[in-house]
């Protein structure tokens, strides 16, 4: 290969997004068929040996993408020199956990992670958090990092912005790459806010195709509030209630989606991810919230002068208030 390959570290590699994640990446999808790529797979030491046997099964597989793939359990040895980490293992919350616990265990993780990429990572390094709660544990990840800048650090919500993309293309009967501009605000949890009131489905207004199939205007906001946006946000308990195990695929595919575009540019409208504010919307600065962004020129770029009525305003108030209280947890807890 005559082209230096990208190194990316993928943390909980041995799970099962980090499998998801592992194939697409080495096949291109990640950052396309001429981009070689270094895999660099961090877990614990008890997930190692599972780590191990995917990097038996690249090996197999023959990509002519993938350079090499190394198996480590320390995160100075996996975060050496990498141009991408994809942040996916963390502490889940369990049956009678506190959320103090939560986010103890949490920094506990993102925290060493962080100081890491500050030690080794390569200049250029972009990360993005998917184990969750996603946007604090980029905040504290990036507080761990300060020679690192605060915009390489991302948190993960294109899996909500993908559901509700999904649900959208059911709804309105348009095949879902026909619609734009849809956005997600705020944190990745029950309090985010899905917005359609910019979207537009085949160049048509999406809250005007709303009101058109379900009845007129009330009937569609009626819709929005009591059936959209409640089901984008709680679509991962949805899952595991009907799958009996949480969203794998869809969260490896919203991964691979996020740097793709990051990367290598937005082309159908803006995305969203979770990027640290700056002040954008009355959004504190820097805490780490959702917004619409676009990608120019391998940076996230929040999308500046939209209209927001007062029940948007609400809504992304309460999610920012969420995330301000996190916030101030993990900086009580001396995470931050």
């Amino acid at each position: 290969m005559s082209v230096k390959p990208v190194t990316i570290t993928i943390t909980g590699a041995g799970g099962q997004i980090g499998y998801a994640l592992l194939f697409r990446i080495a096949a291109g999808e990640l950052l396309g068929p001429d981009t070689p790529v270094r895999l660099q797979l961090l877990e614990i030491p008890q997930g190692v040996r599972a780590a191990e046997g995917a990097a038996l099964e690249l090996q197999d597989c023959a990509f002519p993408l993938l350079a090499h793939v190394d198996v480590h359990d320390d995160a100075e040895a996996a975060f050496r020199g990498t141009n991408l980490g994809l942040l996916v293992g963390a502490r889940p919350r369990t049956a009678g956990m506190e959320r103090g616990d939560l986010l103890v265990a949490n920094g506990g993780i993102f925290g060493p992670q962080g100081e890491a990429i500050n030690a080794g990572a390569a200049d250029d390094v972009r990360i993005v958090v998917v184990g969750n709660p996603a946007n604090t544990n980029a905040l504290i990840a990036a507080a761990h990092a300060p020679d690192v800048p605060a915009d390489r650090f991302t948190a993960l919500t294109r899996l909500d912005h993908n559901r509700a993309l999904g649900q959208l293309a059911t709804t309105v009967g348009t095949p879902v790459g026909e619609i734009r501009d849809v956005a997600i605000w705020g944190n990745h949890s029950a309090t985010q806010f899905p917005d359609v009131s910019h979207a537009t489905a085949g160049g048509q207004s999406v809250p005007a195709l709303l009101a058109a199939r379900l009845g007129g205007p009330d009937a569609a906001r009626e819709w929005l509030v009591d059936h959209f946006i409640p089901r984008v946000a709680k679509r991962g308990a949805e899952i595991i209630e009907v799958r009996g195990s949480s969203s794998v695929a869809s969260a490896a595919s919203a991964t691979i989606d996020h740097v793709h575009d990051w990367v290598l540019g937005t082309t159908n409208g803006w995305t969203s991810a979770a990027v640290v504010s700056d002040g954008s919307y009355d959004v504190p600065e820097g805490i780490v919230s959702s917004f619409p962004v676009e990608s120019v020129d391998g940076a996230w770029r929040i999308v500046p002068g939209l209209e927001l009525d007062a029940f948007a305003r609400h809504r992304i108030a309460v999610s920012v208030a969420e995330l301000e209280d996190e916030r101030d947890a993990v900086r009580a807890l001396g995470l931050l």
